[in-house]
């Protein structure tokens, strides 16, 4: 609450909310820990819930907002990631509700669910598979139709336009920015 009213304040009005807070403890579900799936579930749920429940209440007095909220298509179910695909399509049924809720205040809720991208997270789980980053990008790349992984600026594209004025009779959907590898 503290750091949604100093932006209020900084700022002069909170219109655009992204949730983009993340952890992963990925492990095998006979491996995994309740504090991994506790951890990885409290900030991704809990910390949007927590965020957004400050912010709209800035956004309903003033009769507009645009929340994104961060997913992924590890929601869909991926191996070794019980705990990360549980939250996130978590995220994504409470957009659907947020938009429910917040759509009569001028509010759109929607989230984004990248695929694969480049990021630190990624190449992380490229040395602890036993890969190295390049050849672990290689093989997503290869078994994606564009033929490409996604990079941070993919993602960013995505989540202006749903920000944005254009994207106003968009809320409660889950754009799957991933080059189709999950179709």
């Amino acid at each position: 609450e503290q750091a949604v009213q100093r932006v209020v304040e900084d700022l002069g009005g909170l219109h655009v909310l992204v949730n983009n807070a993340g952890i992963t403890r990925d492990n095998l579900l006979f491996k995994m820990s309740a504090d991994d799936w506790d951890q990885v579930v409290s900030v991704h749920l809990r910390g949007t819930f927590l965020v957004t429940k400050a912010a709209q209440q800035h956004m309903v007095a003033a009769r507009y907002g645009r929340i994104v909220n961060l997913s992924s298509v590890s929601a869909l179910g991926n191996r070794g990631q019980a705990n990360y695909s549980a939250a996130k399509m978590g995220l994504q049924g409470l957009t659907r509700t947020l938009a429910i809720e917040l759509g009569p205040f001028g509010i759109t809720a929607n989230a984004v669910a990248p695929g694969f991208v480049v990021t630190d997270m990624t190449d992380e789980t490229a040395r602890r598979v036993g890969s190295t980053p390049e050849a672990f990008r290689t093989a997503a790349a290869e078994i994606t139709p564009v033929r490409r992984v996604g990079y941070p600026a993919d993602i960013a594209h995505a989540i202006s336009f749903l920000a944005s004025e254009e994207a106003g009779f968009i809320t409660g959907q889950t754009l799957y920015v991933d080059g189709g590898r999950k179709l």
